[in-house]
């Protein structure tokens, strides 16, 4: 069985999505309506702007959502997913591409979650740290000892935790996991506390917005971040996609069920290659590719 997965922030490089526009005309014609949507032109950013045009939270992850959406329409009838999940933004991404918001919904909803968590960022400072070679029970455990806001953000793979929390939270549970051993606690270099209690205003903004958007029934079941289970009911996917501002991003969990529901093949739409790299240190078993 074939699983697609969408890629997060982080994925983005300056040229991203060029030669798409450049030499399909779906692919144009969607770049086209998403710089009306938007009201500027993220082509020229994504196309030919800098690393730091691409930085900014309220380009990036419509860029990203962007490349990820339009390949999936560019691949027409052969795009046929048993199952779909996307990290983080890209879940977004797997939602469209899996029918259950329109292009032009999607497309509104991760621009209003950018800005919402970029305003999240600036009201209250916070940082994030992977941490590698830890279990994630103990990277739990750690986080709760510390007195300040900090906790696991992203279950990336087995022994690589991504935590979350206010600068001083992360200084002082970076500290305790190299001394639990740990083969590294290394800052990111991220705009905000993201998947934390701290994106709690961009949560409450982007409520009403997730409870006005248009909802289908996907055509496959989509494996959502906050429990790693896969969902198809339209309710049930609207309350997971708006916790998942406040939650941990489970994609070992996401990755794992996939496998035991049948998925052999995986397939990365969208910029970079991360998710084909996870998805290997998950199961080495399965097949991974990517297009981008």
């Amino acid at each position: 069985m074939k699983a697609y997965v969408f890629p997060g922030q982080g994925a983005q490089f300056v040229g991203m999505g060029k030669a798409l526009y450049d030499n399909n005309e779906t692919a144009r014609a969607m770049f086209e309506k998403a710089n009306e949507v938007l009201g500027f032109r993220i082509t020229d950013l994504m196309f030919n702007g800098t690393e730091e045009d691409l930085r900014q939270t309220a380009v990036t992850q419509p860029a990203i959502f962007l490349h990820s959406v339009i390949l999936a329409a560019t691949l027409g009838d052969e795009f046929k997913p048993d199952m779909v999940a996307g990290h983080s933004l890209g879940e977004f991404s797997a939602l469209v591409a899996a029918g259950a918001l329109s292009f032009e919904e999607g497309l509104k909803l991760v621009s209003a979650r950018a800005h919402a968590m970029q305003e999240a960022c600036e009201a209250r400072p916070g940082t994030m740290a992977a941490v590698l070679a830890l279990p994630d029970e103990k990277v739990e455990a750690l986080c709760a000892e510390v007195d300040d806001v900090v906790g696991a953000a992203n279950y990336n793979c087995p022994g690589q935790v991504v935590i979350s929390g206010t600068v001083e939270g992360i200084d002082a549970a970076c500290a305790k996991m190299l001394e639990a051993g740990a083969k590294r606690a290394l800052k990111l270099k991220v705009g905000g506390a993201f998947h934390s209690p701290l994106m709690q205003p961009a949560q409450d903004k982007l409520a009403e917005a997730i409870e006005n958007a248009q909802f289908n029934t996907p055509v496959c079941p989509v494996y959502q971040n906050v429990d790693g289970k896969p969902h198809t009911d339209p309710k049930e996917i609207k309350e997971n996609l708006l916790s998942q501002l406040t939650s941990p991003v489970r994609w070992t969990y996401d990755v794992q069920a996939m496998i035991a529901d049948g998925a052999d093949e995986f397939v990365e739409l969208g910029p970079g290659s991360v998710l084909q790299g996870l998805v290997k240190k998950i199961d080495r078993s399965v097949a991974t590719s990517g297009m981008n």
